[in-house]
């Protein structure tokens, strides 16, 4: 069983061969995975009528949706991401090193910091700019503090742990 690479209008996505992709994930469209990144079971990167990039080494957990506006928004999500449980991204941009968390809502044109944290079930309204190294939390969410050095230290390791977990992954030839 293998994942479900679609492509749609002429874009097939572009995944770098060290990513796993779950057998029941779909990735659809103008997609680019880069190196070591993974998406989890139930996913679905929708890349229909924009472009969605992510970077190398984030991770796309299990249930989340990616998708983007049509012509306007693109999706764009950088290096070193974590992605919780249940997300959603749209149109928006998540910078290197951030961390989102599960059941967070991310709307068109927002735009996460480097190494933010965006706290589990938060709705991060249009245009919102989440500065670097802060924490935002709530619906709607509001920058609450800024991370501490341990904080920052952990998301590091989230993102590597998820890279071993790929790995494993990869290696069950599922």
């Amino acid at each position: 069983m293998s994942a479900h690479i679609i492509s749609y209008k002429g874009k097939t996505p572009k995944i770098d061969p060290t990513v796993f992709i779950a057998p029941n994930a779909v990735v659809i469209g103008d997609v680019e995975i880069g190196e070591h990144s993974s998406v989890w079971f139930n996913s679905v990167i929708r890349g229909d009528v924009y472009y969605i990039r992510i970077g190398k080494n984030t991770n796309i957990q299990d249930g989340s949706v990616i998708h983007v506006t049509t012509d306007t928004f693109a999706t764009i999500i950088g290096d070193g991401v974590i992605m919780g449980h249940n997300v959603v991204a749209h149109g928006c941009t998540i910078k290197d090193g951030a961390l989102i968390g599960m059941g967070s809502i991310l709307l068109d044109n927002c735009e996460i910091g480097e190494q933010a944290l965006v706290a589990a079930g938060s709705l991060v309204p249009m245009g919102m700019k989440v500065p670097p190294r802060t924490l935002v939390a709530g619906m709607p969410a509001k920058v609450k503090r800024e991370l501490t050095e341990e904080e920052l230290a952990r998301m590091t390791e989230n993102w590597q742990h998820y890279v071993d977990l790929k790995n494993d992954y990869l290696e069950l030839k599922l």
